[in-house]
């Protein structure tokens, strides 16, 4: 009975073994910790960030079966791109996690800009 209960433990840390994920703005919070479950659940990630130097640091915080993806999720060429190294390096994406996400909250309503909207319909709407 204890070496069932072994295994099916063991087993349940490997659910995504040989899975591929894609986690976008994975560089804190929620993404970042579903980006290390899903590593010791045996998958492997990309991770994308806007700014390189908070992408390093989450993917050194991973610390395996990750490649990090300098971009923003609101740029369809940027997107473009990670799926084209994705392809490259493993073939296809198993897990799609678009976590990316961006708002102005602490605008009033009248204060909102075209641009600011654009940025945040970009990330939010498009970048998904």
């Amino acid at each position: 009975m204890d070496n069932l209960h072994e295994k099916r433990k063991w087993n349940a840390f490997k659910k995504l073994e040989n899975r591929v994920a894609v986690i976008t703005g994975a560089t804190s919070g929620m993404a970042l910790a579903t980006a290390k479950l899903f590593v010791e659940e045996c998958a492997y990630i990309f991770t994308t960030g806007r700014r390189q130097e908070m992408l390093d640091k989450a993917v050194k915080e991973i610390g395996k079966n990750v490649t990090g993806v300098q971009g923003n999720a609101g740029n369809l060429a940027d997107l473009d791109r990670l799926f084209e190294i994705v392809k490259k390096e493993k073939g296809s994406i198993d897990v799609l996690f678009a976590s990316a996400g961006v708002g102005e909250l602490n605008n009033p309503l009248g204060s909102i800009t075209e641009k600011g909207f654009d940025d945040t319909f970009n990330v939010n709407v498009r970048g998904t």
